[in-house]
């Protein structure tokens, strides 16, 4: 059980997540597929599986999108997202129908316990973006509603980068990393299990365009040509909002967070919001 401790004078909280201790920290090894227990043909080792979207029944093969119970959960709630049985390809390169896929379980997901909590839906892709598997994957956590949590309101709309029906891609003038994106629905007023199966197409186009921009932009501008790529390679996170006038945030992991930041709470970007955005839109 997770245990929440909170701060009195900022109404902070912190969670007590002691099993997470014993997750795996494997991104650097090399790890064949026959031995990966989110590939296919290992699904009879994983925790217990909840959802799919693919053909076979529950801890069998045939599946496109598979969720699963966490084994380290940091909340009493907590699902993981196999985005597919390819263990290479993420958001970036794979399919746009295989994005939608995944983007049809978040919503699943997401409405399953909606009544339930604060569900957050994230992304850590890489090591250096808090993975702990290699394989593709997301995550699910459910939180009491009476915990406070300090996740940004939806910023205005600011730089815009491209837009389309249904979404704006934008960077806005309080973007805390470098080159980082926000997508807003154009429908106010909703939540992200409203979502439509339009919505969800033009948002997984959206998804592999900005991810993929975001790592060519990673091999070659010039500020980053100090990074050595082989221990440092690409990454980003991604949560989706949980409340009401949702929104997507993806945040490219290209540098590090030091002590300036860590002891001030101020965030230091390095590239300029107005900038990122006409690069983003390319």
């Amino acid at each position: 059980m997770s245990r929440y401790v909170p701060d009195i004078s900022t109404h902070r909280w912190v969670i007590i997540a002691a099993d997470r201790e014993n997750r795996p920290d494997n991104e650097h090894e090399e790890i064949k597929h026959d031995k990966c227990v989110f590939c296919a043909g290992q699904e009879k080792i994983t925790s217990e599986e909840v959802f799919r979207i693919g053909e076979g029944g529950a801890n069998e093969p045939g599946w496109k999108v598979r969720v699963i119970k966490n084994k380290y959960p940091i909340t009493d709630i907590h699902e993981v997202f196999v985005h597919s049985p390819d263990h290479d390809r993420d958001i970036e390169n794979l399919h746009v129908s295989q994005i939608e896929n995944i983007l049809q379980a978040y919503k699943a997901r997401f409405n399953t316990y909606t009544e339930a909590g604060q569900v957050l839906i994230f992304c850590n892709h890489g090591k250096h973006a808090g993975a702990s598997m290699p394989h593709p994957h997301s995550q699910m956590v459910v939180l009491p509603t009476q915990i406070n949590i300090d996740t940004l309101l939806r910023e205005p709309l600011q730089h815009i980068s491209f837009e389309d029906k249904y979404f704006t891609v934008y960077c806005p003038d309080f973007s805390q990393w470098s080159y980082e994106a926000w997508v807003a629905p154009k429908q106010e007023d909703t939540m992200f299990g409203e979502i439509t199966n339009d919505a969800i197409a033009s948002l997984a186009t959206i998804m592999k365009r900005v991810t993929k921009r975001l790592e060519d932009i990673y091999e070659s501008q010039y500020i980053y040509a100090k990074v050595d790529k082989n221990t440092h390679p690409f990454g980003y996170n991604y949560y989706i909002y949980p409340r009401k006038n949702w929104y997507l945030r993806i945040i490219p992991r290209f540098i590090h967070r030091a002590g300036f930041e860590l002891g001030t709470g101020l965030s230091v970007n390095i590239v300029d919001p107005i900038k990122a955005a006409v690069e983003l839109g390319k």
